[in-house]
């Protein structure tokens, strides 16, 4: 039988009171071991988790590309001109013959109000004939614009060759433009458009992922220890059809993971629906500092560390002015008027002080450091490569 709960707390700790049958001492000695134990594995909780939705992929289950060449027609004169784009004109002409009417010989009609252009779509795993997909319209002539146009029936095409689905719609261009008297104005692109939900499937792409006993999950990134745990999260689980406790999934190497489905083809769909929303631990990224020499962007991640350095880093600046100078002759001199140019260049170069930089272990410090230098990110770019060749940037500095 248990006694009523005391109103003074046990151990010192608020909210623990202590039951008849247990003995204080025994209870203080459990929760303080209790205590130790979470202290001891809080600092190494992962911050975050991940799905193995967003870290990988089923091989086999992916989209396929598709492509087609169209006529988009109904513009208001800003299509193709048809002595630059011959091409134009022959695709209207047999598009015409299709349907019964032939042009006389020799004559060339003069077309602005359609354009020539190249349809491209993704034709999603698992497609079924009916599905509409979106398509993307891109001119490949010299067409001004593509707004108000509608696309005529277009074949789609994969890589085998094969006829997957047929577009046909009105586009949505996201611009707009207009032109008077030799001046222009234009706001974003108007030679490329989309037409939702423009294409129908026609045939479906075979997919035998779900015939076979095993299937293999490919990381999106090439790492051993993601590998690792995410076999390690599917082996720790009990999923739909996995059966008794026996490890299912066998990493291959460092992007492939091996796992076995369940043997009724009826529990496979609920297998892959709760693999792909597991949980996984990932363990710290490769430390990496991405530079981008082109616009002076410089990302870093948060494993980068820094060791103590000392860096001084000065600027060179060049400035040339131009006077113009005009030399004036005196009257009755027969003389000319001379205008010359008169240019200082003035070089200066600012004197940079030796600064310390602290040892950073988190990212934070080593922002406040690198900001500390008062250097632009031109001149950030240069002090990162002299810290990696020094040693003191304990990351991968990588320039694209």
């Amino acid at each position: 039988m248990i006694r009523p709960l005391r109103s003074r707390a046990a151990c010192g700790l608020p909210g623990i009171r202590r039951l008849s049958r247990i003995p204080r001492r025994a209870a203080c000695l459990a929760l303080a071991v209790a205590f130790v134990a979470a202290s001891a594995l809080a600092p190494h909780a992962p911050a975050h988790a991940e799905r193995v939705k967003e870290l990988a992929s089923i091989q086999g289950v992916r989209a396929n590309q598709l492509i087609g060449y169209g006529l988009v027609v109904g513009l208001d004169g800003s299509g193709d001109q048809t002595t630059q784009a011959p091409f134009t004109v022959q695709s209207l002409q047999s598009m015409l013959s299709q349907l019964g009417v032939q042009l006389p010989p020799g004559i060339t009609p003069q077309l602005r109000n359609a354009a020539a252009v190249m349809v491209t779509a993704q034709l999603p795993p698992y497609a079924q004939p009916g599905q509409a997909i979106d398509v993307t319209v891109s001119s490949m002539g010299n067409a001004k614009s593509l707004r108000g146009g509608t696309l005529l029936l277009t074949p789609l095409r994969g890589a085998d060759g094969q006829v997957y689905a047929m577009a046909q719609g009105n586009l949505v261009v996201g611009g707009a433009g207009a032109s008077a008297a030799g001046s222009k104005v234009q706001i974003n692109h108007l030679s490329a458009g989309r037409v939702p939900g423009g294409a129908t499937v026609e045939r479906v792409v075979p997919n035998q992922t779900l015939a076979s006993d095993t299937i293999h999950i490919e990381l999106n990134q090439t790492d051993f220890a993601t590998a690792h745990r995410v076999a390690e999260a599917i082996n720790a689980s009990v999923l739909p059809g996995s059966g008794a406790a026996v490890p299912i999934a066998q990493p291959l190497d460092a992007r492939v993971i091996r796992v076995t489905l369940p043997s009724d083809p009826a529990q496979r769909v609920p297998f892959l629906a709760g693999l792909e929303n597991l949980d996984v631990r990932l363990a710290a990224p490769l430390a990496r500092v991405i530079v981008n020499a082109r616009t002076g962007s410089v990302v870093m991640n948060q494993s980068v560390t820094l060791a103590p350095s000392a860096v001084a880093h000065g600027n060179l600046s060049v400035t040339v002015q131009s006077t113009p100078m005009v030399s004036q002759p005196g009257p009755f001199s027969k003389g000319s008027t001379v205008v010359a140019e008169r240019a200082d260049i003035e070089i200066r170069q600012d004197g940079g002080s030796m600064m310390m930089l602290e040892g950073s272990a988190k990212l934070p410090d080593v922002v406040k450091a690198l900001n500390s230098l008062g250097a632009t990110p031109q001149d950030l770019i240069a002090i990162l490569q002299a810290l990696k060749a020094a040693g003191s940037l304990k990351a991968e500095l990588e320039i694209i």
